[in-house]
């Protein structure tokens, strides 16, 4: 059964949105917005997200910075694409014109460090070839890798020069998170490189410290070892 509209009903929506722009002032300029395309700044981090490379290829030759921050941390899309495992957009802006390897986020982490925290041993690998910066003050790639257990990442650091006694803001070490964490065997490989296990952070506590605070029984006697190897005084 065909029902005829009723007499005067505008069917054309573009109409209707045209007759109450002319009835309510302003209101053309407010519906604007839900017509619009994204802007290349959604686009380009909406994609990152996604992994759609091809987008963000696109959007670098029409000459969007790559090194644009998005505004919840302050990541980059170098950063963001390691944080999210988009590792074909990674691969493209490892490669960009004018990407800045060492960008920090909000929290000072860089792609290379997240890679690190996350146990992402390519990703780290390709930005250590690229040049990313390696030793810098306060926290470091070393301390996450250690942090997090990756063996690899750890060993790749160490290779290319990671200062193995990094302290953090408040002077924690790498080896004091491998032993926190549990990892023996990261706690062992910095032990054979040279790592300090009599250093002490802000709080007066060491490496030792760290492994008795989360019961690692036997990295605590790991470290204990390595301590009278060194003819220290037995701790109490």
């Amino acid at each position: 059964m065909n029902i005829k509209p009723v007499s005067g009903q505008v069917q054309d929506p573009g109409r209707r949105q045209l007759l109450a722009a002319a009835v309510v002032p302003g209101l053309e300029r407010l519906l604007q917005p839900l017509s619009r395309k994204p802007d290349s700044f959604t686009e380009w981090f909406d994609a990152i997200h996604l992994d759609e490379v091809n987008r963000c290829r696109q959007l670098l030759e029409r000459g969007f910075d790559p090194n644009t921050i998005e505004p919840e941390r302050f990541d980059t899309g170098l950063i963001l694409s390691v944080r999210k495992k988009s590792w074909k957009v990674f691969g493209l802006l490892l490669d960009a014109k004018g990407v800045q390897l060492d960008a920090r986020s909000r929290n000072g982490d860089t792609a290379l460090m997240v890679a690190a925290f996350n146990g992402e041993v390519n990703a780290a690998a390709r930005l250590i070839e690229k040049g990313a910066e390696i030793n810098r003050p306060g926290w470091t790639a070393l301390h996450y890798a250690a942090a997090s257990g990756s063996l690899p990442i750890v060993r790749r650091l160490l290779d290319h020069s990671a200062y193995i006694d990094a302290e953090s803001p408040n002077k924690t070490t790498p080896l004091m998170m491998a032993a926190r964490a549990g990892h023996e065997k990261v706690v062992l490989l910095l032990l054979e490189e040279g790592a300090d296990v009599m250093l002490k952070n802000e709080l007066g506590l060491d490496a030792i410290d760290f492994a008795k605070s989360q019961e690692r029984a036997s990295i605590v006697l790991l470290l204990e070892r390595w301590q009278s190897r060194a003819s220290v005084k037995p701790r109490p």
